[in-house]
């Protein structure tokens, strides 16, 4: 039986990753056999070879079957803020997000995430007071559709089906933590009533593209956490109950 080229590709990105064939094999269930004649003919010709018969989006790729569903998510809402995938000769995308010096455990972070979603060697490129973070793969387009031409505020970003399963309705709270570490804050909102001072905390969320403030809306109300249009960028918790939820699982940066 010939085996999809998208096999073979991914046969390929692992053996890149210094795993033994016998590994390989394990992992995408074919034969050692089946891996070991592909390396030795050359994968680059074995692709070349084989044309599948309905060719498009890697609907069926191995990374999106076997995926990691808390750090996807997490890792889903660092992509739709300050993730960029960026298009490389032969085929081979290149997954960038920028994070804040300021918080060097959330670079760690990323990198575990990004590691963990498809194993690869991790980029650190110092910039200006931040850190962009970095991985090589065929088929990021696959975990993260999302990817296409343009700023993602200028055009329509929606989550596939399978993405709202998986961040929505199963682990709200990994793609709030995302979207938070990337793109919101938590801080201690001072007010002055009738001359008493009195703090409380309370979680920001700003971006600019409405899609991508409903998905953190979204989970918001799967996770029961009561929320509110700030501005017409922003949306804000600040009810002490769900200010004490989102601590649980998110906290200050750091």
């Amino acid at each position: 039986m010939t085996r999809p080229r998208k096999d073979v590709q991914a046969a390929r990105d692992l053996l890149a990753q210094d795993l033994p064939i016998a590994e390989v094999a394990r992992r995408l269930g074919i034969a050692r056999a089946t891996v070991r004649d592909w390396a030795s003919k050359g994968f680059d010709d074995v692709i070349g070879s084989r044309r599948d018969d309905n060719e498009g989006p890697c609907e069926f790729c191995y990374y999106v079957r076997n995926l990691t569903e808390t750090t996807y998510a997490y890792l889903l809402g660092l992509y739709l803020r300050d993730g960029y995938i960026a298009t490389h000769p032969r085929g081979v995308y290149r997954l960038r997000i920028v994070q804040d010096n300021k918080y060097p455990k959330l670079i760690r972070v990323c990198a575990i995430a990004m590691k963990w979603v498809i194993p690869g060697k991790i980029g650190y490129v110092p910039k200006t007071g931040c850190t962009e973070i970095s991985s090589y793969s065929k088929h990021w387009p696959c975990v993260f559709p999302q990817h296409g031409p343009g700023r993602k505020h200028e055009r329509e970003i929606r989550l596939e089906p399978w993405q709202r399963w998986v961040a929505i309705e199963r682990n709200p709270r990994s793609i709030l933590r995302g979207l938070i570490h990337s793109d919101g804050s938590r801080f201690a909102n001072r007010v002055n009533v009738q001359g008493e001072q009195y703090e409380y905390a309370r979680y920001m969320f700003t971006n600019v593209s409405g899609d991508i403030r409903r998905v953190f809306t979204d989970a918001c109300d799967r996770a029961g956490i009561e929320w509110r249009q700030s501005n017409a960028v922003t949306i804000s918790v600040a009810r002490r109950a769900s200010v004490a939820k989102m601590d649980r699982f998110i906290g200050p940066k750091s």
